[in-house]
């Protein structure tokens, strides 16, 4: 039997929850989140570590070993982390689900509050809240809904359009999230085509704007990769043209939100062929995504490239160089 929270037995009217927690290069952080886990003051619950491969399993293992009659441990060859979520979906007893990347940490009242939010709304199979950031990123100290915003109910056209973006330390009814899991063949951006296909169905995503995560942001994020994340973004918004009808204005949100986040990726890899001083392959990135932008700032940086690409090369590696001499300090 998997192992529980001991104190679940003094308490059998509660509604376990299974935390679901992947592990991949996480030997560093996952004591501070398995602490924070135990911590809670909601007692009915279970935790499932999904050990995803990792290339730092001998020093996972070693921080595990003081909470491993307390866990249940999972080891995988590397599916990513579509396919750790899975196989802790796979395991979970709880009639909830909370979802816990392993370099977060959560307030001690985060299931207490998440798990009243379902119970006192039915409506609802999944709730998220609010988090603040911390950790090496430019948003240390702010509150997630600050930078990512959540106005108004969380339908597919709010998600679509990001006027709501769905937090991923979220909590869910089982049954609903088992249904639906997560695309493997999705390496970032998997939860996003999570919300939109659970929300499609007509499934209901709630939220609340109390703090109950520390959201970790560090390099070595899978978010920190801004052309992996654009690249992964566009497959999902294409995936999700299946999912409602040509006419919809879901289908609508969508087109557009591919066409922008293509020239995004666009001009992140314009960037990337300054920085590699190529101008000819810098040209062609920016163009196209100027087909979209109209950008007049744009158009005068691919004159320049025309004109005095060296100037321009020149003018990058010199702010390159002073980032790096500031940053160094």
């Amino acid at each position: 039997m998997n192992p529980v929270n001991e104190e679940i037995a003094g308490n059998p009217s509660a509604d376990l929850v299974s935390v679901i927690i992947p592990a991949y290069n996480a030997a560093s952080y996952i004591k501070d989140t398995l602490d924070s886990v135990f911590a809670q003051t909601y007692r009915s619950f279970q935790v499932i570590v999904v050990n995803d491969g990792s290339p730092d399993t001998e020093a996972l293992e070693e921080v595990l070993l003081p909470y491993r009659d307390r866990i249940v441990y999972i080891k995988q060859e590397n599916r990513g982390l579509s396919g750790a979520r899975n196989t802790g979906l796979h395991a979970a007893e709880g009639s909830m689900v909370a979802l816990l990347d392993a370099d977060d940490i959560w307030a001690p009242d985060y299931l207490e509050e998440q798990t009243k939010f379902l119970r006192e709304h039915p409506e609802y199979d999944l709730v998220y809240c609010n988090a603040r950031f911390f950790g090496d990123s430019i948003y240390e100290g702010k509150e997630y809904m600050d930078v990512c915003r959540s106005d108004g109910e969380a339908t597919s056209t709010a998600i679509i359009s990001r006027r709501c973006h769905v937090f991923v330390s979220v909590t869910a009814r089982t049954e609903v999230l088992k249904r639906f899991g997560f695309d493997e063949s999705l390496r970032s951006c998997e939860d996003f085509d999570c919300w939109l296909r659970v929300t499609a169905a007509g499934h209901r995503i709630g939220y609340h704007r109390k703090i109950l995560v520390r959201y970790r942001k560090h390099g070595a994020s899978l978010s920190a990769n801004p052309t992996r994340m654009a690249d992964y973004n566009i497959r999902v918004l294409t995936n999700a043209l299946t999912l409602w009808p040509q006419d919809s204005e879901e289908t609508r949100l969508l087109l557009d939100a591919r066409a922008r986040k293509t020239a995004d990726l666009e001009t992140i890899r314009g960037k990337v062929a300054i920085q590699e001083q190529n101008p000819a392959a810098a040209i062609a990135h920016l163009a196209a995504a100027n087909d979209y932008y109209k950008s007049a700032k744009i158009s005068m940086v691919i004159s320049l490239l025309r004109v005095a690409p060296a100037l321009v090369l020149a003018a990058v590696r010199l702010r390159s160089h002073l980032f790096r001499a500031h940053r160094d300090t």
